[in-house]
């Protein structure tokens, strides 16, 4: 199959207009408000919240709320997960009022903690009560409501297509597939090819998902897809500008925002560090930004002192921190090189 989209066009989902057609994939822990602000402003054509558990946030959890909380972009998507109609409904008036203008429903994650609980891709294995979920949904709000999934629950059940057309007739306005099963969970490849069966299936717009993290991939997981857009997931860790990137290269532009001196890089990597301290507090933000800073290491640092990585991921006083990232970035982003592999 033969795809001519260009990833630098603009998208219809519902009545909500993406700026072009690269989008940066939910991942618990790393796309919060912060993460999204940034993507977005380097040009992904969406952004996507970290999965929010509709129950918790109908209950009123403090960490729930942060969650949904709308930076300063321009279309704010927020991803809905759970196993009750009740509580995606009043979960998704929650979103809704407060800002969101895309509502997600996740059917894809494979994580056991969230399939134990009927939630995420176990949802597969039950289509009718997941089409009772997404009606909830639809109904309860007035703005579109998207769905993410997987290829099928294992390679007996590829039950993908079935789902998605059922979702298109219930109101669904967009689709996005990882190209596994859920038993594969991040294991060997993503199978862009087999996307191409929902592609068929549906008049609404696909996004293929799965191991794409450049331009090469990003091509060819349209070509053999025949899907509208793509999604990038873990190519970002370290890189937010990632899906921008893409997108601009499709549009022969240069990518926006991405810091082309070591200390343009280190300045980005220390403000990247502040803004999740005034968004968790000092003692939350410390601990979660770790994990941002071992990859801006991986990828710019990687030649500097073990005892400066050592002070960066383990210090509690954010001025030692600061301090050793200024130390520590010895390089800038090398476009176009080969994508971590991609597991949202």
């Amino acid at each position: 199959m033969t795809n001519a989209i260009d990833l630098s066009s603009p998208l219809a989902v519902g009545n909500v207009s993406l700026s072009n057609r690269v989008f940066l994939a939910p991942m618990s822990g790393i796309t919060d408000s912060v993460f999204r602000g940034l993507a977005d402003t380097h040009g992904a054509g969406l952004v996507v919240s970290e999965m929010v558990a509709s129950g918790e946030l109908a209950r009123g959890r403090a960490d729930s709320e942060r969650r949904i909380r709308r930076p300063d972009i321009g279309v704010h998507m927020v991803q809905l997960a759970g196993r009750e109609a009740a509580h995606m409904a009043e979960a998704a008036r929650i979103v809704v009022d407060g800002g969101a203008d895309i509502v997600d429903i996740n059917m894809g994650c494979p994580a056991k903690k969230v399939t134990g609980g009927y939630c995420g891709s176990a949802l597969m294995r039950d289509p009718d009560h997941a089409l009772s979920l997404i009606e909830a949904v639809v109904s309860a709000v007035g703005v579109p409501v998207t769905l993410k999934m997987r290829l099928g629950w294992d390679e007996t059940a590829l039950n993908a297509p079935f789902i998605a057309r059922r979702a298109e007739e219930a109101g669904v306005r967009m689709i996005t597939i990882h190209g596994r099963t859920r038993c594969q969970f991040y294991k060997g490849n993503a199978d862009w090819r087999a996307i191409a069966r929902v592609k068929q299936a549906v008049s609404v717009p696909v996004v293929a998902n799965g191991d794409i993290g450049d331009m090469a991939s990003a091509g060819t997981a349209l070509e053999l897809s025949g899907a509208d857009a793509v999604m990038v997931g873990r190519a970002h860790y370290g890189a937010p500008w990632t899906a921008g990137e893409i997108a601009s290269m499709a549009g022969g532009i240069d990518a926006i925002g991405v810091p082309e001196t070591v200390e343009a890089m280190s300045d980005y990597v220390v403000a990247h560090y502040e803004a999740m301290l005034a968004l968790y507090g000092v003692e939350g933000g410390v601990r979660v930004a770790r994990k941002h800073l071992g990859w801006y290491f991986d990828r710019f640092a990687d030649t500097c002192a073990q005892e400066l990585r050592r002070i960066a991921l383990t210090a509690t006083e954010p001025q030692e921190v600061i301090s050793a990232i200024r130390s520590a970035i010895v390089r800038v982003p090398a476009m176009g090189l080969s994508p971590v592999r991609d597991a949202a």
